[in-house]
């Protein structure tokens, strides 16, 4: 698989300001955090967005953090990792966390690789179809469909006609799919479009004709309790893994990144993300999580 390589661009932060910053605060998931740099006060708080497939890793880093620096709490919205661009480029978020490399488009922000993830492709647990080539995957979810049927591909649902899930445009998860398996191309029409990843996970879960693309954290990775009512598929013969992640050889590894305005960055926020992205015990919480940590060492 072709590897995702970009450059950074740039934005100042501005406060809070507005409705759209209202809507924010009320969504937002506010969990107490750690170390607080000697820039920063008491009551610090730090505010992001972002992906809602890497919120489960950003939760964990924000209860270890708190646990180190007490004063520090975290609002977090997982609106999407486009959206989540968008409030930094708007002054909305301080930070954000997209599961798809950088766009031409995505102008005055910085990105920067932050660990390792995966996009699984996840069936219904009643699915006994265990295996998927890349191009398999993409003649499912392309317009017009090569494959309707789940007899087309092998599956012990016969006939019945396949369910696709997948995210909206908000989502980073979108487009990494519609760069990587879609090659660009447009998903079909009958894909219904969530909201977040989680809510992927629960329309796989319901319905036993269902496929649909998650993050690691809300895969039916093999052996893990959540995988009660999906599994993980294999594509081209390798399993969604964190070992095979951290290998690379799983054709839908990627990196999740992290997203800063590119004028005055908040101190407390780049305190915060060079210890999740760098420390060791970072390192273990993320592997906890289910993520591959990449560069804590």
């Amino acid at each position: 698989m072709k590897r995702n390589r970009s450059r950074y661009g740039g934005l100042k932060y501005s406060k809070l300001t507005g409705k759209r910053a209202k809507a924010l605060m009320s969504l937002a998931v506010v969990v107490p955090a750690m170390a607080i740099p000697a820039t920063a006060s008491a009551s610090t708080v730090l505010i992001g967005s972002g992906s809602s497939a890497a919120q489960p890793y950003m939760l964990a880093l924000f209860t270890a953090y708190h646990k180190l620096h007490k004063g520090v709490t975290f609002r977090y919205n997982p609106d999407g990792g486009n959206a989540g661009v968008k409030d930094v480029q708007g002054g909305i978020s301080q930070f954000a966390v997209q599961t798809a490399a950088p766009l031409p488009s995505q102008t005055h922000v910085t990105f920067t690789k932050f660990f390792k993830d995966a996009l699984c492709i996840d069936v219904n647990s009643q699915n006994k179809l265990g295996n998927l080539s890349l191009a398999q995957v993409g003649g499912i979810y392309k317009q017009p469909p090569t494959y309707t049927t789940w007899s087309q591909l092998g599956s012990n649902l016969g006939g019945d006609s396949i369910a696709t899930q997948g995210r909206n445009s908000a989502a980073g998860q979108f487009t990494f799919f519609q760069g990587v398996v879609l090659n660009g191309g447009a998903e079909n029409s009958s894909t219904t479009q969530l909201t977040s990843d989680g809510l992927v996970k629960v329309a796989i879960e319901k319905n036993k004709d269902a496929i649909g693309y998650v993050g690691l954290a809300n895969s039916g990775v093999k052996g893990e309790a959540k995988a009660k009512g999906e599994k993980a598929l294999t594509i081209n013969g390798v399993a969604c893994s964190p070992a095979n992640v951290k290998k690379e050889s799983y054709p839908l590894w990627r990196y999740d990144w992290y997203v800063l305005p590119a004028s005055s960055p908040n101190p407390a926020v780049l305190a915060f993300l060079n210890w999740a992205r760098t420390s060791k015990a970072a390192g273990k919480v993320l592997s906890a999580a289910g993520a591959v940590p990449a560069f804590n060492k």
